[in-house]
């Protein structure tokens, strides 16, 4: 499985929005619609590693563009975490990814979805979902409103945004990504307001979801997980591929020589 998704969510995805380029063992998106882009898949050794480094930094520099190296835990070479420091990369907090085998689905995840959950299906609607990200991680405050709007204007096959809803109010939202090209739908922003937690909603989330890529014949589900979020999808079935670590490199920092 980790092998599978190492070629359709890495090496030969896609993405809205995104320009994929493959240079010398290295596969990055560049961002079309704002200046966040990305390094989803690296084939290194020991040898090229700083050049490529260096390589794509300037690369993205020349753009003006954010760049987020995403670095997993069984690419090479194996200090390769170091390198990305040492050329003015920040490393964030690493996240499990896990995938869930949507032949062998859990039945408390096929129960009917409450009446409380709503797609979100504009772009009007999409602020109820940015709303609920930009309280739960105020540090974090990007361009997802547009971005999510852009993929819904141009793409809408490919997403699906949902929110929960409290008193008329969004306390919870979650989004899902679909390719052609991959044999997973991939499960994002799962975000609740603390006030609401404990209440089941990022369950029911995870059953809309679930239940939409099952219609749509995906074959796995896959998530980036968190601490919070992680126990609950390993309680449903979710196993461990592997960790990623996001290293991020911002316009202006500054390489070692």
């Amino acid at each position: 499985m980790l092998a599978l998704y190492d070629r359709d969510e890495r090496r030969d995805v896609d993405d809205p929005g995104m320009r994929r380029e493959v240079e010398d063992g290295v596969v990055r998106l560049v961002d079309q619609v704002g200046t966040d882009s990305m390094v989803v898949h690296s084939h290194l050794d020991a040898l090229g590693a700083d050049a490529a480094i260096r390589r794509e930094a300037a690369y993205f520099d020349r753009l003006g563009h954010n760049v987020e190296w995403k670095l997993y835990a069984h690419d090479e070479p194996q200090d390769l975490h170091e390198r990305l420091l040492a050329q003015g990369f920040t490393a964030e907090e690493p996240d499990a990814i896990m995938a869930l085998d949507l032949s062998q689905v859990p039945p408390a995840l096929l129960e009917p979805v409450p009446a409380f959950i709503r797609r979100l299906t504009d772009a009007d609607m999409l602020k109820d979902a940015t709303r609920v990200h930009e309280a739960v991680w105020p540090e974090k405050k990007s361009k997802l409103a547009e971005r999510l709007a852009y993929l819904l204007r141009n793409d809408s096959a490919r997403l699906s945004v949902y929110a929960a809803y409290m008193d008329g109010e969004p306390v919870s939202a979650a989004r899902i990504h679909f390719s052609d090209r991959s044999a997973f739908a991939s499960l994002w922003g799962g975000a609740t307001l603390p006030g609401y937690r404990g209440r089941g909603l990022y369950t029911a989330l995870l059953a809309v979801r679930l239940q939409e890529a099952k219609r749509r014949g995906a074959r796995f589900l896959t998530i980036d997980a968190g601490p919070m979020s992680r126990p609950i999808v390993e309680k449903y079935g979710f196993r461990l591929l592997t960790f990623a670590q996001a290293h991020v490199r911002r316009i202006g920092s500054r390489s070692a020589p």
